[in-house]
C-alpha cells in the first residue's frame, strides 16, 4: 500500500503526537503538541504527513521565511519517520515534495538545522542533495 501525502489539520494533530515525540521528546502530551501547532500555524507553520490510513508514517513541519542571507526560502523545522517505517523512502518523499513546493512558491532554497551529532541524519540529507553550509550558534536565555 502506498502512503498518502496530505497536510495535517486540527482533526489529525493528536494522531501525530506519538511520532512527533520520537523527534521532540520534550513534548509532554498531544494537547501540548496541538497548542504549539496552533500557535505556529498562525505564524505560517505547516505540517505535512505521509499516512497509512489513520497512522502517520512520516511528518515534515515547515514554514516560508525570508532573510537577507537566503532571500525567500522554505525552512524545514521537523522531519521524522516512524521508527519501524524507516528505510522505505518516506523521508525522501517528503523532502522531494518540499523541494517542489519551495520552487513553486519562488523560494531560493530549502534550509534546515540538525544537531552536529546527528550523523545518520547528515548522511540522509547529503543523499537528498542538501549540503552543510553553516554552523548555527545559539545561547539559551532561560
Amino acid at each position: 500500500m502506498t502512503a498518502e501525502l496530505r497536510p495535517v489539520g486540527e482533526a489529525e494533530i493528536a494522531a501525530c503526537f506519538p511520532l512527533m515525540r520520537q523527534l521532540r521528546p520534550h513534548l509532554a502530551s498531544a494537547e501540548e503538541l496541538a497548542e504549539r501547532w496552533r500557535r505556529q500555524a498562525a505564524e505560517g507553520y505547516r505540517l505535512l504527513g505521509l499516512w497509512a490510513e489513520d497512522t502517520p508514517l512520516a511528518l515534515a513541519g515547515y514554514r516560508l521565511q525570508e532573510n537577507l542571507v537566503y532571500g525567500r526560502f522554505l525552512y524545514l523545522d521537523d522531519l521524522v519517520t516512524l521508527e519501524g517505517a524507516r528505510g522505505r523512502g518516506h523521508g525522501a518523499r517528503l523532502i522531494e515534495h518540499l523541494k517542489q513546493e519551495a520552487s513553486r512558491l519562488g523560494c531560493a532554497r530549502l534550509v534546515l538545522d540538525t544537531p552536529l551529532d546527528n550523523v545518520l541524519g547528515h548522511r540522509f540529507y547529503y543523499r537528498q542533495g542538501l549540503l552543510a553550509r553553516a554552523l548555527r550558534f545559539g545561547l539559551a536565555l532561560s
